[in-house]
């Protein structure tokens, strides 16, 4: 069995695309993962599976959540070696990195498309993307920062959603035990 983080995107923010942990767990139980576990609202949870196609895992995902709550939902599934990966490479220097923000990204974007978003900075506002994640920072905070996800999701032709050094942390601990 390998031990797997899903990351939805998007939910249960400002009311909208509502899921309730309890009901997550729950799903992705009734779907065959096992010894389920969540963190806080933003949707991450962590399971075992013994399915290795994480595709396959993600599209289970969302038709579940699809099927049970009406409204679609992105999701990324990774290891949580891939995850670590991800975490241990960040590209800033430890006292940026702990107020970095992850994006991690469904899939590797083509060169040329990095290359044109790399085109494109602001004053105080730092980023690499490297392989599956965008390391984003801001002096300002991801709150104020003019950058937007969705300004990389459009650039790269990928999906893509966000978590900051705690939660990495908080995940990456969670999957150990799990």
């Amino acid at each position: 069995m390998k031990t797997c983080i899903a990351l939805l995107r998007g939910i249960n923010v400002g009311g909208h695309r509502k899921i309730p942990m309890a009901e997550l767990r729950e799903l992705l139980t009734k779907i065959g993962f096992s010894d389920v576990k969540t963190y806080i609202q933003s949707g991450n949870a962590i399971f075992k599976v013994a399915e290795t196609n994480y595709q396959e895992i993600e599209n289970s995902i969302q038709k579940s959540i699809f099927d049970h709550f009406d409204f679609e939902v992105s999701v990324i599934v990774r290891t949580r070696q891939q995850l670590q990966k991800i975490f241990d490479d960040c590209p800033f220097s430890e006292d940026k990195k702990i107020n970095s923000y992850f994006g991690i990204l469904s899939h590797y974007p083509k060169e040329d498309l990095v290359q044109k978003a790399y085109e494109k900075t602001y004053d105080k506002e730092e980023y690499k993307i490297t392989n599956d994640c965008l390391y984003f920072y801001s002096d300002k905070g991801y709150g104020n920062a003019k950058f937007s996800l969705n300004y990389f999701e459009r650039k790269l032709k990928v999906n893509a959603t966000a978590r900051n050094y705690k939660t990495m942390l908080k995940l990456l601990s969670l999957s150990a035990e799990n």
